[in-house]
């Protein structure tokens, strides 16, 4: 897209009081979104710090989403991708990790996501898992960015996304403390949403 069409898509969304967020995976794709006023850059596999920087200054949340890299590779079997197209994806983990560090350590909003693609309903939790052994994110960190953080990017933030009076009852519980170790979120054993208890012990 060019800039004027950025510009267009993501100003009009900020009119109706929507978010815009956007797919990119360079520096300058992340750059000129946002430029253009998006809510959100998507994977940013090899954005860097000077798009970073822009999006602190902004206020743009970050979302790397490891799930969509690693989906594919660990369900290969499934898909029909060329021997390339996995190398590809492998080889942008590590990049995409550096990048998750860069952005925390300039302070850039880092939210959760996983690009919902085909495969990955049911294993979102698993973007925990890889940012912590993929990218050396701390669990507390990985916890916040799918809670308060995402709340936030959210215009939710005075709703959902904490355990406070007036806040909505959303609950996860693992068995396990994910704080220690972050595979926790494997096992969840009780999730109530909005006061109703939809899993209790199983």
């Amino acid at each position: 897209m060019t800039d004027a069409q950025l510009e267009a898509a993501c100003g009009e969304a900020k009119a109706q009081g929507l978010r815009s967020v956007v797919h990119a995976i360079s520096a300058k794709g992340a750059a000129a979104s946002v430029r253009a006023g998006c809510t959100s850059v998507e994977h940013g596999d090899y954005v860097d710090d000077a798009a970073l920087m822009l999006m602190r200054e902004r206020g743009v949340y970050f979302d790397p989403n490891f799930l969509v890299l690693h989906n594919y590779l660990d369900l290969k079997e499934k898909f029909n991708f060329p021997e390339a197209s996995l190398v590809n994806l492998e080889k942008a983990i590590a990049p995409s990790a550096h990048v998750l560090q860069r952005a925390r350590a300039l302070g850039v909003k880092v939210v959760f996501g996983t690009d919902a693609v085909a495969g990955a309903h049911g294993r979102n939790a698993e973007e925990f898992v890889y940012r912590v052994r993929d990218a050396g994110e701390k669990p507390a960190d990985a916890l916040l960015s799918a809670t308060s953080v995402a709340a936030e990017s959210l215009g939710l933030g005075a709703r959902i996304g904490a355990v406070a009076v007036g806040y909505d009852a959303d609950f996860v519980a693992t068995e396990g403390n994910p704080l220690e170790d972050i595979t926790a979120v494997r096992r969840v054993k009780f999730v109530m949403r909005g006061g109703r208890v939809f899993r209790n012990g199983r």
